[in-house]
């Protein structure tokens, strides 16, 4: 399947599903860099490798840790690369929006002060998982490429 379709002009265009997870990539790329700078993220002198000890908080709400930046970043990337291709697209929205429903999940059983937090999460990361989980689903479901057949003639 081709992942762009040429509009006349010999210039590739990307369709809508490749618009949105390339939209939601740059957006982890960029709530990954956030998440190292100082002032941005509050309590920056805390941030830790992983782990609930982690006090830092990007915007003063979301926990994060050196881990949890690096999974933003490693998702920004998957991201971008994989909107190149609308079933790549297609892909990376449905299966990280499971992985963030599974985080979500997560959040929910592990005890926020238990070594076993070693993403770390906290309530407000739970419920903006959970809306990553739908949303990310959501849109994969709603812009799914459409296979086209070949009639016979």
């Amino acid at each position: 399947m081709a992942s762009t379709h040429s509009s006349g002009s010999g210039v590739a265009t990307r369709t809508n599903i490749q618009k949105a997870a390339l939209a939601v990539g740059v957006v982890f790329l960029l709530v990954g860099i956030l998440g190292f700078i100082p002032g941005i993220t509050s309590n920056y002198d805390t941030l830790s490798i992983a782990g609930s000890d982690s006090e830092a908080q990007l915007l003063g709400i979301f926990q994060v840790s050196i881990l949890h930046n690096i999974v933003h970043l490693l998702f920004g990337v998957a991201g971008v690369v994989m909107a190149k291709t609308a079933t790549g697209a297609y892909n990376f929205l449905l299966w990280g929006g499971v992985i963030y429903a599974v985080l979500f999940i997560y959040g929910l059983i592990v005890p926020q002060d238990s070594a076993a937090n070693f993403v770390p999460v906290n309530a407000a990361d739970n419920i903006l998982h959970l809306v990553l989980a739908i949303g990310m689903i959501g849109l994969a479901l709603a812009l799914k490429p459409k296979h086209r057949t070949v009639e016979a003639r």
